[in-house]
């Protein structure tokens, strides 16, 4: 991983009063330029050449700038251009996933957030001692063996891909008719509840607010991609037919519905995000900026967390003008823009160092 040293020689050299804000333009980054427009700073779009176009459509999200490039993996010779526009990088789930985690580490150009973290996130068992051992969080069963799958469980592959390739299986005759053997898995057991992706951010230099031992959380906004009991058990009963039909569900993301909370549960959402935070302190230095714990509520009100995204995620995308909860902290702001807000806070406190790597 390129050293926190090297970065900081980077940022040394650096004009901090004309820093420009750059991203991959996939994911949520439309979000990321509007945020960072309204916090004043300048835009760099990174976007293979038939994605520009549509960003047109979209003045107040396109970025002021694009470098185009046939592939991302010509991100690594877009360094010395990057670092000459005093450029800080905010990575998102696609940014990371195109790249890959091993070769997103490596990037030699100063990066919004600890990339410390890919190494807990993006190993599945890594990251369960981290959330369940290290934090405490209750977790979905984790089945070692499929030819032990006696109840439904969740296959999911490495990475984030959206929730491509993930299947439901209720024993090892559906897993063997599902898996990928060339890609690396996990089962867990299929909870049955309300899926709910709860957004923060952790701030290690704001001190107002959800306090912990080094900074504050805020909560940002909630979505969900899945639907309610009614329509899981519904998944789960209907898949034999659809499959003798040809048709194999999957969990695709193709949008994101907010959501607010039952009030009485916010507590517990803050508890778990405030174990997750210092445990990530604990380990390896802090897990800074947004973050989404992938939670399932049990009709017992009782929260699971069945996944972690340390970096702003799609869900995020229905409150560029906020949210009920982003809204109690300051009208309009959004997860985009509180990422932008944390670069200019850094900057001018000469403090980039602590939320750059």
């Amino acid at each position: 991983m390129v050293s926190k040293e090297d970065i900081k020689k980077i940022l040394d050299g650096y004009d901090k009063k004309n820093l420009s804000i750059a991203t991959v333009c996939s994911h949520s980054s439309l979000q990321i330029f509007n945020g960072a427009r309204k916090e004043g700073f300048r835009t760099i779009g990174i976007a293979i050449k038939e994605r520009a176009k549509f960003y047109d459509a979209f003045p107040l999200g396109r970025p002021d700038e694009f470098i185009i490039v046939e592939s991302y993996d010509e991100i690594f010779d877009l360094t010395d251009r990057l670092i000459e526009e005093n450029a800080i990088i905010v990575p998102h789930g696609s940014f990371v996933e195109y790249l890959g985690a091993s070769r997103f580490k490596e990037l030699p150009l100063p990066t919004f957030g600890n990339r410390r973290v890919l190494e807990w996130e993006s190993d599945r068992e890594k990251e369960r001692e981290w959330l369940e051992k290290h934090a405490g969080i209750k977790m979905p069963k984790k089945i070692d063996d499929p030819r032990n799958i006696d109840r439904p469980v969740l296959v999911k592959y490495y990475g984030a891909k959206g929730g491509r390739g993930f299947f439901i299986a209720k024993n090892y005759a559906e897993f063997k008719m599902g898996i990928d053997w060339n890609k690396k898995y996990s089962i867990q057991e299929y909870v049955l509840g309300t899926r709910y992706y709860l957004h923060f951010f952790y701030s290690p230099i704001k001190e107002d607010g959800y306090k912990v031992s080094k900074g504050t959380i805020e909560m940002l906004s909630i979505d969900r991609r899945d639907e309610s009991n009614i329509d899981e058990i519904y998944k789960l009963g209907a898949q034999e037919e659809l499959k003798k039909m040809g048709i194999f569900p999957s969990f695709v993301v193709t949008g994101n519905v907010p959501v607010v909370l039952r009030e009485s549960l916010l507590p517990k959402a803050f508890d778990i995000a405030e174990r997750v935070v210092e445990s990530s302190i604990k380990l390896f230095g802090g897990m800074i900026g947004a973050f989404c714990l992938e939670s399932i509520v049990t009709d017992e009100l009782e929260f699971n967390v069945f996944e972690i995204s340390s970096r702003i995620v799609a869900g995020t995308n229905p409150f560029i003008s906020g949210s009920p909860y982003a809204d109690l902290i300051e009208p309009g702001l959004s997860t985009g823009q509180r990422i932008a807000r944390e670069i200019r806070m850094a900057a001018e406190q000469d403090r980039l160092d602590e939320i750059i790597s």
